[in-house]
């Protein structure tokens, strides 16, 4: 009986022992597999394997976070520089600054930055919609795939673990069964030794020694089968089921790498792909740099500002015992205003600070003004920049005639055509935009005519006549041309309004200023300071007496009428006026009134606006 067991001992461990070697040669023979997997070769580190995926996937969506977080630089680097080029565009008063080539060259380089903002916008774009796009996606891809493969290894490793614990109590069971046998062996070799005991009682040791023994071998054999399966499950867990597993992880793990590769290539592509664009970017700004011309630009200063007067002479010395006192002050008059006509047409003049004078009444009239405030025969200039302006007006009123003249044979071709055919349209639906055109291109050519005189009048203008020297000359000898037929004094001359005098008269221009002299202090007692002082100056002024000018008749107010500028007066509809100057034909007339001061009151009104009626 103790052999027996002996005998099925030694049996279940040489079965033991055939299943481990069988196990530990299939492992042996892993490394001679054609791939190193992590199935074979970390068969035992499930829980590494488990954290590096994850700091994998870590990694996988810290990069993302990298890529998201430099679109919105670029997008912010991208706003800052529009918002650059925005702010330092060239506002509307500097746009006649173009022509300088340093400032051209700024547009360019603010071009050039646009662009560079357009570039990095496109960078930012890209790296959103694809980049960081596609490693979103893939980031939860994997973890989905890693979660599964985890739970999948959990579960094998559950049930490995159950077998384990089915071996081990089959185990104890064994032993508990095997060592009661022995002791019934025992009981019972003691029982039939023993000569008291009665052949009953050794029976009955005998027969409880057969039951253990039976027990003990149901227990042997549920043990050697427990361990059976145990060892088959272990074997296909350590090198089928789990490195199945593990396999997989390894691609997941391998995918996830191949991917970040890709992602760094594909950002650096991004920006390789607008590093062409960029380049000429750079290239632009180095054109625009290599464009400015400091001579070009210092001779366009010199054709914007250039004013056409000649410089003025040497003063003559004046011999004050030859002189009398009138004389004295028709020299200091004549040098102080000749000092504002030298400056007139400077970048100085700039600086002084413009006298609103009788001068101003024709200067605020809306009709006697361009759109930007200037003069329509463009007088209030200096001559060389009153040319070019002139010049620049034919030239666009050339240009218009031409493209108005282009529009009306257009439609003259047009009418015809339908003249000769009615099917195509009606002739007279053509006809009121021919007449329009008609009217536009006569309009424009009566334009032309007129810039076109003023541009003769210009040149014909003597350089002389045009100096300040010359202004001066007529000042000390007295000769300052007038209009005024009793040879009243015209003193004044605005600090950059007008023009010097070309024929002996300011008529020319249709404003009631031309050739005026003071308008409010013609009369003794009119209350008002002398236009002369503020064009002079406080310290260097006379005062004359000037005889009060005969009316010519009478007016009668049509309208009323509100003084705007200095130099006219106000009147009411129905009032009686005094004509002391008839319409020169510029549209005004000289007038004056009694005021409550038992003085005078004189100054311009509207023709139209009076009915005349002059003395015989």
């Amino acid at each position: 009986m103790a052999s027996g067991s002996g005998s099925s001992i030694s049996k279940l461990a040489a079965e033991s022992e055939t299943t481990t070697g069988g196990a530990a040669a299939a492992a042996g023979t892993a490394p001679n597999s054609d791939k190193m997997s992590w199935g074979t070769e970390l068969w035992d580190q499930n829980e590494n394997l488990s954290n590096h995926t994850n700091k994998g996937i870590d990694a996988l969506d810290k990069l993302c976070n990298l890529l998201r977080d430099r679109a919105a630089i670029e997008t912010e680097y991208a706003g800052k520089l529009r918002r650059l080029v925005k702010n330092y565009q060239p506002k509307k008063k500097e746009e006649e600054d173009n022509e300088f080539t340093s400032t051209q060259a700024i547009r360019n380089v603010l071009k050039e930055v646009g662009d560079l903002a357009g570039q990095r916008e496109v960078v930012s774009e890209t790296l959103l919609l694809q980049t960081i796009q596609g490693m979103t996606l893939l980031s939860k891809q994997l973890r989905e795939d890693r979660k599964r493969c985890l739970a999948e290894g959990g579960n094998l490793q559950q049930n490995l673990t159950t077998q384990l614990s089915s071996l081990d109590r089959a185990k104890r069971n064994y032993e508990k069964a095997y060592r009661d046998s022995e002791k019934a062996v025992d009981n019972y070799k003691k029982a039939d030794m023993d000569l008291n005991l009665s052949r009953a009682e050794v029976e009955r040791y005998k027969t409880i020694m057969t039951s253990k023994i039976q027990q003990s071998d149901d227990a042997k054999n549920e043990y050697a089968n427990q361990l059976q399966k145990t060892n088959n499950l272990q074997q296909q867990h350590f090198t089928i089921l789990l490195p199945a597993v593990f396999n997989r992880l390894q691609e997941l793990d391998e995918k996830r790498t191949r991917g970040i590769r890709e992602f760094i290539i594909g950002a650096a592509d991004v920006e390789s792909s607008v590093a062409p664009i960029i380049a000429r970017c750079m290239e632009g700004m180095v054109k625009a740099g290599e464009s400015i011309n400091e001579k070009e630009d210092s001779f366009k200063v010199i054709e914007r500002y250039q004013s056409g007067f000649t410089p003025p002479t040497d003063i003559p010395f004046e011999d004050l015992s030859k002189l009398d006192p009138d004389a004295v002050q028709d020299s200091t008059y004549s040098n102080s205003t000749s000092h504002l006509l030298t400056v007139k047409g400077t970048i100085s003049a700039n600086k002084i600070k413009k006298r609103v004078g009788i001068f101003s009444l024709f200067g605020s009239t809306k009709n006697s003004l361009t759109a930007d405030g200037q003069k329509e025969d463009f007088s209030d200039l200096p001559p060389n920049q009153r040319r070019k302006k002139l010049q620049a007006k034919i030239a666009e009123l050339q240009q218009k005639i031409s493209q108005e003249t282009n529009a009306r044979d257009g439609l003259m071709k047009m009418k015809i055509v339908y003249e000769a055919n009615s099917s195509l349209g009606n002739p007279m639906t053509v006809e009121g935009q021919l007449n329009e055109s008609e009217h536009k291109l006569e309009k424009l050519k009566i334009d032309l005519k007129k810039y076109q005189g003023y541009l003769d009048k210009a040149n014909q203008l003597q350089t002389a006549n045009n100096s300040p020297q010359a202004n001066r000359n007529q000042l000390q000898n007295g000769h300052r041309a007038s209009r005024h037929s009793n040879g009243s004094a015209d003193d004044h001359h605005d600090d950059g309004d007008d023009q010097p005098d070309d024929a002996g008269s300011l008529s020319s221009s249709a404003s009631p200023e031309s050739g005026l002299g003071t308008s409010h202090t013609s009369l003794p007692g009119s209350g008002q300071g002398s236009a002369n002082e503020n064009a002079i100056g406080e310290d260097a002024y006379y005062e004359t007496e000037v005889e009060p000018l005969q009316p010519l008749g009478t007016c009668r107010a049509l309208y009323p009428f509100e003084a705007t500028s200095e130099g006219s007066i106000p009147m009411n509809e129905g009032e009686e006026l005094q004509v002391i100057e008839i319409d020169q034909g510029d549209g005004w007339t000289r007038v004056r009134r009694a005021n409550n001061s038992n003085g005078w009151d004189e100054g311009f009104v509207p023709t139209s606006y009076i009915e005349c009626t002059l003395f015989a």
